[in-house]
C-alpha cells in the first residue's frame, strides 16, 4: 500500500486511486452500518454508502502519508461528514420531530445554564412539564436526529476543510488560528464528556471508541437497547448544551 500511495501522490494515477479506493470501502461500509443504526428503516445503507464514498474520496486526495496519522483515522470523519452532508441534503427528519429536539435541546441548554450541571431525566422531563414516561417516548422520536450531533460544524476559516466536535485530526496545513480553534474545541468536548453521569459517559465511550453496539453496550449494561438509544441521545443534547456555552 505505501508503494500505491507513492504512486498517486506522484503522478495522480487513476489506477492507484481506484485501488485505494477499493482497499478502503469496507472503512465506508463499516461506517455506514453504524450510523445506520439510528436512522429510519427506510434509509437504505447503501445510501449511506454510497454517501459516503465521496468523503472517502475526498480524503485520499487530501491524505498526506507522511504524516504520523493512520489513513483510516484521517479518512473516517470526513466519510461520517460526507453521510451526514448526504442525509441533510434529502431531509430525512420530519419537522415535527426536528421541532421537539429544538425543543429538548433548548431546556437541557437552560437547565445546565441555570445550574453548572447535567440535569437528570426527572429534572428535565419536570421542566418540560411530561411525565418520565412522556419523556422517555420523547427522547426515542428525537434519538434520530442525533445522529449528526457529533459531527457538526463549529467553525471555519475555508468552506473546504469545516472543524466538526469530533474531528481530532490535527493538520498543519490549516492556519495557526484555526488549528488551535481545533484544538481547543477537542479539549472543550473533552470536559463537556468529563461532566456526564457515570452512565451516559459510558455509553459513549463504548459506542464511540470501543465501537460496540447499541444492543451490546444494553447486554454490558444490563439494561433494553432501547434504554441505550435514550442515554445517548440525552448525552448528545447535554453535550451540544455544554459545547455552545
Amino acid at each position: 500500500m505505501e508503494r500505491v500511495w507513492s504512486a498517486f501522490k506522484k503522478t495522480n494515477d487513476p489506477e492507484a486511486r481506484e485501488t485505494l479506493v477499493e482497499r478502503y470501502l469496507p472503512l465506508v461500509k463499516y461506517i455506514a452500518g453504524r450510523m445506520a443504526i439510528h436512522l429510519p428503516h427506510r434509509l437504505d445503507v447503501n445510501d449511506l454508502m454510497s454517501y459516503g464514498v465521496f468523503g472517502l474520496l475526498d480524503a485520499i486526495e487530501k491524505y498526506e502519508p507522511e504524516r504520523d496519522v493512520k489513513f483510516e483515522t484521517y479518512a473516517s470523519t470526513r466519510i461520517r461528514g460526507s453521510i451526514i452532508d448526504g442525509l441533510r441534503s434529502v431531509d430525512w427528519v420530519p419537522r415535527s420531530v426536528r421541532a421537539k429536539a429544538r425543543q429538548l435541546d433548548n431546556q437541557v441548554r437552560e437547565l445546565e445554564n441555570r445550574w453548572g450541571r447535567t440535569p437528570s431525566d426527572d429534572e428535565v422531563a419536570d421542566a418540560m412539564d411530561l411525565s418520565l414516561e412522556q419523556y422517555l417516548t420523547l427522547l426515542d422520536e428525537v434519538r434520530h436526529t442525533s445522529i449528526a450531533s457529533l459531527d457538526e460544524v463549529i467553525n471555519g476559516e475555508r468552506e473546504d476543510e469545516p472543524i466538526r466536535v469530533l474531528d481530532t485530526v490535527r493538520d498543519d496545513s490549516q492556519p495557526v488560528d484555526e488549528g488551535l480553534l481545533q484544538e481547543e474545541t477537542t479539549e472543550a468536548l473533552g470536559r463537556a464528556i468529563d461532566g456526564l453521569p457515570d452512565r451516559e459517559r459510558l455509553v459513549l465511550a463504548m459506542y464511540y471508541h470501543e465501537s460496540l453496539t447499541l444492543k451490546e453496550i444494553g447486554h454490558v449494561l444490563n439494561i433494553s437497547e432501547s434504554r441505550v438509544c435514550q442515554l445517548h441521545t440525552k448525552a448528545i443534547a447535554s453535550l451540544k448544551a455544554k459545547m455552545e456555552s
